[in-house]
């Protein structure tokens, strides 16, 4: 009974604003009847039992990594995608009039776009003002003519709509040209429905796999791949982009290759990826880039993401473009106005959801009528291209309501008038117990999706929520939340899935031939920079273990640990004549400074860099050790003890990522070049630490042997098989010859020797870099020398021997650069067509 009461006073809690549309209903007649699943679960829990479940959905978008980047925002460039803990609720009515509404505006839009860019009959009849297709950066002026090789130029659109008062929508604005959104309306889908499985299935909710496995097989279908496998590929900006979550996050849905502009080229009007096996031909790219971004070539020259050529093998009709280049010209809010005319010309039906009401101020009239009632109205900027922001009119006083007429006077076609919304409102979850409900704004995002049988619309959508109370303007980089969208279902949906029910043997061998070279280049980096961590993080730990030491055994092997430091580059080498930085500072400032280039923090941002790159490729768990690998050094451990604890939660997160790269990837050709990464930079570390101590005198030597092993990760071995203290002889054999030691440079010579032709075999490289005489030198060491009670000669000789080995390391290293990522050599590589 108290958690009915408590639940009681939720409700009775919830306060909507009276003169604005509830989604709830909870005014006049009560709540909806679609709402009603979700309500008799809230009744079943207390305040605390909810802010359970809100907090297990927030720790579900951190330990997924769901992030939507905002520049410079001080919470940094990667800030955790929100949801509120309560979906917004349509029912099955309601939803089966918006879906068709929203299929033909999609459709009525593709028109236009077919028209501007073909017989443009919509500006010779006047039923469009030149200036609003002319006058914008949006019209692609090289794309005119160009037919797309489906028939179509919106493969997938987007339109945020608002509540109009009585309850009906208004159509606020168009994404014709990269619609985003859609992938984060999965990702709510996934994590709100696991919070509240009840409700979800007793509404029940109609499932969105339908839609996107309808959006997945429209791209290879209306695609020109003819009697080949078609090849589609996402293309991404790259990972400073707002939503390249959402770029990762579709890719691994839908089945395609991630791509950025560098993992393109286009050979006589056809587009081909560059993978590590050579050039496949690409047939589809669904593009999340901006149009003028897309071909330095023939769109805008200073674009460093697009493709030269693109526009050229698009016009030849070799590849089909989702959307078609040059959709951004339908962004303009200036063109409400003259849509419904333009339906009833090119569908020969009205709309069936009109648009806010909208004026041009192109138009003498309009721009008159705008200043006239300038209170009533919000002013925006005519085309997508110009940064503005919203202006609400009543707000302008005085001065600044001068100068605003002042600039649309001087510029009219820059601006539109629409009429002020009072958005809808729907509840959010604020978890206080005295105020557990509040009311917040909300617009919807929804999608429609081109397949060869017609328009489909996602049955759910991306609903955008204020970030306060009393705010209008709905934006996700300005703190805005987001809510899962359910659409009650007529009937129980069977789940669904984008797995194909049969497997095809093009889909069998298909599997390692899309690897871009970028995605091999950044996980070779990644197992490269995930060693160099593990390794660093050890020496430091063995040098913070011993700065309280006062003897001179512990002071030569601090002394020791230092030059191994300064070899590894985590320390910087003294400079003449300068006055030296304490030890313990800088050791401190090699944990946790990032502007240090052999810091653990630093190396640890690349590592992350590197990761993020290739993130379609990791799994969950991957992922989140990812996440929480840097996280021990914030705040920046501030004493040795600190710095202790901070570096063995780091060993521990980079000890796991050497169990996923062993054991959670699979062994594809991008796999191959992850092991080969961690073994070239375990094998140079390794010699450049053994050296150390060869390089120094007898008594030196002879007190650096234990961090020796402690740092090449060889103790136990050593004590297990020695049962002794480290002398010479043992622990050379156990980190220089034992092949059975996985911490060994024998290892690791033998290791890549297994390694480096499997991956010119994966990649159908005509070279094969080895380590043949390497190993060779190393299989005839002599270590009958080091016997001796004076072994200097026998030290020497093998620094010199690692010293050559190390730089065989990295010849390798730098051959498999030029070779398999940066495409030297176009003329020795096969061009594959299919």
């Amino acid at each position: 009974m108290a958690k009915q009461r408590a639940v009681t006073d939720i409700l009775r809690q919830y306060h909507p604003v009276p003169d604005r549309f509830d989604e709830l209903g909870s005014l006049g007649s009560g709540p909806k009847p679609h709402w009603r699943p979700l309500l008799q679960q809230l009744n079943l829990e207390s305040v605390a039992g909810l802010n359970l479940r809100a907090q297990a959905v927030s720790s579900a978008i951190a330990e997924d990594g769901v992030t939507y980047n905002v520049y410079e925002d001080p919470r940094g460039d990667t800030r955790p995608w929100e949801v509120d803990l309560l979906p917004l609720v349509l029912g099955a009515d309601e939803w089966q009039w918006l879906s068709k509404a929203v299929a033909q505006r999609a459709e009525l839009l593709d028109s236009v776009l077919g028209d501007l860019y073909g017989d443009q009959a919509l500006l010779k009849e006047g039923l469009m003002p030149p200036a609003l297709v002319y006058g914008q950066a949006g019209f692609q002026w090289p794309c005119q003519g160009i037919q797309p090789v489906s028939g179509r130029f919106l493969h997938l659109y987007a339109v945020d709509l608002a509540r109009a008062p009585d309850g009906g929508w208004w159509v606020m604005a168009d994404r014709t040209q990269a619609p985003s959104g859609a992938g984060y309306a999965l990702q709510n889908r996934l994590v709100i429905s696991r919070a509240f499985p009840a409700p979800f299935h007793n509404l029940p909710v109609t499932n969105l796999a339908e839609f996107f496995q309808g959006f997945q097989n429209s791209l290879a279908s209306m695609s020109p791949a003819r009697n080949e496998t078609a090849l589609c590929v996402l293309l991404t900006p790259g990972r400073f982009n707002e939503t390249y979550f959402e770029h990762v996050f579709l890719a691994r849905y839908l089945g395609l290759p991630l791509v950025e502009g560098q993992d393109l080229t286009v050979r006589d009007d056809t587009v081909y990826l560059k993978t590590l096996q050579g050039l496949r031909r690409v047939h589809a790219i669904y593009r999340r880039l901006d149009d003028g971004f897309c071909d330095p070539l023939e769109l805008r020259a200073d674009s460093v993401l697009g493709i030269p050529g693109l526009l050229g093998a698009v016009r030849a009709g070799k590849v089909l473009m989702a959307n078609a280049l040059g959709s951004g010209v339908l962004e303009s809010a200036a063109l409400f106005g003259f849509l419904p005319e333009i339906s009833k010309k090119l569908l020969g039906s009205p709309l069936a959801m009109p648009s806010v009401a909208s004026w041009w101020c192109g138009e003498k009239p309009a721009l008159d009528y705008v200043i006239e009632h300038l209170d009533e109205l919000v002013i925006k900027p005519a085309f997508a291209s110009m940064r503005m922001e919203p202006v609400f009119g009543y707000q302008m006083k005085g001065a600044e309501r001068t100068a605003l007429i002042k600039k649309m006077n001087a510029h009219p076609h820059a601006f539109v008038g629409q009429e002020l919304v009072h958005l809808s409102q729907a509840p959010v979850w604020k978890g206080d117990q005295n105020q557990p409900l509040a009311t917040r704004s909300i617009g919807l995002r929804l999608f429609a999706a081109a397949t060869p049988s017609g328009w489909r619309v996602m049955p759910g959508g991306l609903t955008r929520v204020a970030m306060d109370e009393g705010v209008e303007v709905i934006s996700m980089q300005r703190g805005g939340l987001s809510k899962d969208t359910w659409v009650q279902s007529r009937y129980t949906a069977p789940s669904k899935s984008l797995i194909k029910k049969r497997l095809q043997v093009s889909d069998l061998l298909d599997g390692e031939r899309d690897t871009p070279s970028r995605v091999g280049e950044n996980l070779f980096w990644m197992g490269r920079h995930s060693e160099r961590a593990e390794g660093t993080a050890r020496l430091l730990r063995a040098a913070f273990n011993r700065l309280s030491g006062h003897d001179q055994a512990s002071e030569e092997a601090l002394l020791g640990l230092q030059q191994a430091a300064e070899q590894f580059g985590t320390l910087p080498e003294p400079e003449k004549d300068a006055v030296p930085e304490p030890l313990p500072e800088a050791l401190l400032r090699a944990v946790s400074d990032q502007e240090s280039p052999g810091s653990i923090a630093s190396i640890i941002q690349a590592l992350l860099f590197n990761a993020s790159q290739v993130r379609d490729r990791l799994s969950t768990d991957n992922w989140h050790t990812l996440n929480r690998v840097g996280k021990p050094l914030s705040p920046a451990p501030a004493t040795p003890e600190q710095s202790i604890r901070a570096l063995n939660l780091v060993l521990l997160d980079c000890i796991s990522l050497a169990g996923f790269a062993m054991d959670d990837i699979t062994r594809d050709a991008s796999w191959v070049f992850l092991v080969i990464g961690r073994r070239l930079e375990r094998l140079a570390n390794l010699c450049t630490l053994i050296c150390v101590p060869l390089f120094s005198d007898r008594f030196s030597r002879n007190a650096m042997l234990e961090w020796l092993l402690e740092v090449a990760n060889s103790e136990v071995t050593y004590r297990t098989r020695y049962r002794r203290t480290p002398e010479l002889l043992g622990v050379l054999h156990t980190i220089v010859i034992d092949a059975s030691n996985p911490h060994s440079v024998m290892f690791q010579l033998r290791q890549l020797q297994k390694d480096l032709p499997e991956m010119g075999q994966k990649t159908g490289q005509l070279f094969s870099p080895d380590l043949n005489d390497s190993l060779r030198r190393l299989q005839g060491l002599d270590l009958h020398p080091f016997e001796r009670k004076h072994p200097d000669q026998a030290c020497g000789a093998l620094a010199e021997l690692l010293c050559d080995i190390r730089s065989e390391a990295y010849r390798v290293s730098d051959e498999i650069q030029r070779q398999c990522f940066i495409h030297t050599r176009y003329s020795d590589r096969p061009v594959k067509a299919d």
